[in-house]
């Protein structure tokens, strides 16, 4: 009885499996195959799953977050020597230029120091401007010396308004040397202040976007 009933059973199987091969079997024949995936859907998740990139600097030693020299000696150095300060803190840029500027300077101030001593060594000084001629002979009139008459002198060169003005430009280029030290020497201080200047920069993939830099700096 049992065996009457499992062998229907087996052959609807059978005939229920069959058409389903068969029919993959000539799909395979006609080269029906799976719809290929779509490049952007495929590209889109492989950027959802593609780790993020980070390249960070490597953290400094303690040592070099220490300036070479303290603010305070930066300052000394730079006021006594416009450049020196800088030079030891590795800023060859700016101590070169507050060098140039004190060796312009200097020499700008010999030159106006050598004016306003001739300025006033010939002040008050004044020079022939026509001698006297005899109208006979054509030659000029000689006094009792056998020099010759002098019948008009030229105004003073080196007068007074001309002393001032040379002793102006000299104690300008003064001002320009006293300002120069000052200079050197707060840029040398406050280079030495923020020597320890922290900063970070780290390159990251942002979602859906392309890399993004980043750059985070904190003051003490």
């Amino acid at each position: 009885m049992i065996a009457r009933l499992i062998l229907p059973s087996l052959v609807l199987v059978v005939l229920a499996v069959a058409p389903v091969d068969a029919q993959q079997a000539e799909g395979a024949r006609a080269g029906v195959t799976r719809p290929a995936e779509d490049s952007a859907q495929a590209a889109r998740r492989t950027s959802r799953t593609a780790p993020r990139i980070v390249r960070e600097e490597p953290a400094l030693p303690g040592d070099t977050a220490r300036p070479p020299v303290t603010p305070g000696r930066a300052f000394l150095y730079s006021f006594l020597v416009p450049g020196a300060g800088q030079a030891k803190l590795d800023r060859r840029t700016a101590g070169g230029m507050f060098f140039l500027i004190e060796v312009s300077a200097l020499t700008l101030v010999h030159r106006s120091a050598e004016d306003l001593r001739i300025a006033r060594r010939f002040a008050g000084d004044s020079v022939p401007f026509r001698y006297q001629v005899n109208g006979v002979t054509g030659q000029p009139v000689l006094d009792a010396d056998g020099a010759p008459v002098v019948a008009e002198w030229r105004a003073a060169r080196y007068d007074a308004a001309f002393v001032r003005t040379r002793r102006l430009h000299y104690e300008d280029w003064l001002a320009v040397i006293a300002f120069n030290h000052l200079a050197a020497g707060a840029d040398a201080f406050v280079a030495a202040q923020l020597w320890d200047l922290p900063g970070k920069v780290a390159i990251r993939q942002a979602p859906f976007g392309p890399l993004i830099l980043q750059a985070s700096f904190s003051f003490r």
